[in-house]
């Protein structure tokens, strides 16, 4: 078994922290069926908030990195650095209707030598609350 780099433990550590809201608000997901708002709204707001999450905590941990968000958009890009790829409900309609099968994703992308864009992804990050499985990559 390979060592874990400080990246990946970066990496695993904002996922877990992220997916024990994920994890309590699945378990909530069932009852919000006779809401006036109904479940959609409230996924919503739990990737909303595991999304704010992780870029809380990758944040802290690579202050000059950029992020790309899958709510948000592009987030404080910065072409000397790399970046943060994040999905952060990967599996929302499994989530809406109470299937155990959704994860948080999370990549690092490394930018070009010459500063022409986005070159590779370097390291990705897969997990899945539910099951508190952890699968990563690192080149």
């Amino acid at each position: 078994m390979a060592a874990v780099s400080g990246l990946i433990r970066v990496m695993e550590r904002a996922a877990r922290k992220a997916g024990g809201r994920l994890r309590r608000d699945f378990g909530e997901v069932e009852h919000l069926q006779v809401s006036r708002k109904g479940p959609s709204d409230f996924v919503s707001k739990a990737d909303h908030a595991a999304e704010r999450t992780l870029y809380d905590e990758l944040r802290q941990a690579r202050p000059d990195w950029g992020f790309l968000l899958e709510e948000s958009g592009e987030i404080d890009p910065n072409p000397n650095q790399p970046r943060w790829i994040i999905d952060p409900l990967d599996g929302t309609s499994n989530f809406l209707h109470g299937i155990p099968h959704f994860a948080i994703s999370i990549a690092v992308q490394e930018p070009k030598l010459d500063g022409s864009g986005w070159g590779d992804v370097v390291a990705g990050l897969v997990y899945q609350p539910i099951t508190d499985q952890t699968f990563w990559a690192e080149k």
